[in-house]
Parts: C-alpha cells; structure tokens; sequence
C-alpha cells in the first residue's frame, strides 16, 4: 500500500469512526506502529485529524463539512475521471466559471491547457491556472476566501458573477439528491453557487458517488438547475435514475 493509500484509508477510518487506536489502523492497513503513528503526526500537522495519546479522533462535528486538505485525498481516482469527462465537455475557446471544491481543482489542471477563458472560485485554482504562461486566460473575481477552503464568497464575488456572463459553469456540490436538490455546507458558499448557476447558458455538476443521497445544511437549489451531471460508477443506481426522470443527463466515467 502506497504513503497515499495509506493515509486516505487512515482519515476514512477515523472521520467514520469518530477515533481509532495505532493497532487498530496497523492491522488495517498492514502497516507497523511505528509508520502509523508518523503517519497521524503527519495527518495532524496538516488537520486532517487530531493526534490524541494512542491514536486519532476526528475533527469534525457532525454535519460539519470535511477539511479541504482531508477531501483532497478522497475518491482521488474518481475526481480524475471526473475532471477528465468535465474537459471533453468543454469546447474550445469557451468561457467557463469554475466552482470551488476538490474536484473542480482537478479540472482547472486541465482546462489550464486549453485555450479558453476561465474564472475560478477558489485561490487554489487562481494560483493553479497563473503559476505558468499556458494557452487559457484566467479572469480573477473578487471575494472574501473561507478560512483553510480557499473558497472566495461575499458581495465582491457576488457582484464578479452579476456582471459576467459565462458559456459553462461548474458546480461542485457537498450534497445530491433528487429530493432535497444540491445542498452546501455553508450559507455563503450557496448563495455563490446559485449566482454561478445564474450566470452562465449550462451547467454542469461535479459530484463523485458519496455525495449522493446526501443533504447538507445550505440549499442551493433543484437538481433541474443542472443540465449535465458528472459522476462515478460508485453513484447509486436509484439516484440517478430519479435524477434521469427530472431531465439531467447523467454521464457516468
């Protein structure tokens, strides 16, 4: 098992589980004690977890969203093929507003190599597509960023969206049902996603199979607002079923 393997399955067992024990985590990953625990000292140091004596517990209180830098080493696969079959989408000399989230950081790595125009919503991505010369042009809006998401949310976003109009945004989403629609963990967070939805001709969303079925706390509105969805083969079959019936393409890669 890889250094990376070994930490995304870590961080899974221990957000699942609240906490776990150094043996716990060496039987599971096969693994010595003494790679574990430098593995929680690593994982700590960049809160994903917290290091308590013997072992880890979580951080996070239920129903709070998880850390970027925990989120980022989940489903790493899954957001590749995602991103992959979000770009072939996209045509060149398109302009493209690109939401915030772990997933649509991997499409800004693609879309950097295509000429087209894109406003990113997260500094993550705004320093991913400027770091080097390339064929895209980025547009850099305004905002306040979310402490340790890098998400750029406030009235000097909302207004970036109001005067732009774009060929394609991309929303990534913390919950999808066909229910309770594309839900957020923050109030801001929506309030940006809906004004993207506002701003551009399509839309596509970004959700990889676990944000299925699941409801966060910020609505941001009906699963219809999406006119392509793009998924894994983990997303429950009713689902997208459901989500068929409401008239939003499913692709599945």
């Amino acid at each position: 098992m890889s250094n990376a393997d070994r930490h995304g399955l870590i961080t899974k067992t221990v957000r699942d589980s609240g906490s776990a024990t150094v043996q716990e985590l060496a039987g599971l990953t096969g693994a010595s004690e003494m790679t574990i625990r430098r593995d929680l000292d690593i994982l700590a140091a960049q809160g994903v977890l917290e290091r308590v004596r013997g072992g880890a517990r979580t951080l996070l209180l239920r129903g709070e969203e998880p850390p970027f830098a925990l989120r980022a080493r989940e489903a790493v696969d899954a957001k590749l093929r995602i991103a992959a079959g979000i770009s072939a989408l996209i045509t060149d000399g398109e302009s493209v507003l690109l939401d915030s989230g772990t997933t649509c950081l991997e499409v800004a790595r693609l879309l950097r190599e295509r000429p087209v125009t894109v406003m990113p919503l997260s500094l993550q991505a705004i320093h991913l597509l400027g770091e080097m010369p390339g064929p895209a042009t980025l547009m850099v809006p305004g905002g306040q960023p979310r402490a340790a998401e890098g998400a750029l949310t406030g009235p000097l976003t909302l207004a970036s969206l109001a005067a732009l109009r774009f060929d394609t945004a991309i929303i990534g989403c913390c919950g999808l049902n066909a229910a309770d629609g594309l839900t957020a963990y923050d109030l801001d967070d929506a309030a940006v996603k809906k004004a993207a939805i506002a701003s551009a001709r399509r839309v596509i969303v970004a959700a990889d199979g676990s944000k299925f079925g699941h409801t966060a706390y910020a609505y941001v509105g009906p699963c219809t607002l999406a006119h392509t969805l793009v998924t894994d083969s983990t997303a429950p079959a009713a689902e997208v079923t459901a989500l068929e019936r409401l008239g939003t393409v499913v692709q599945s890669v």
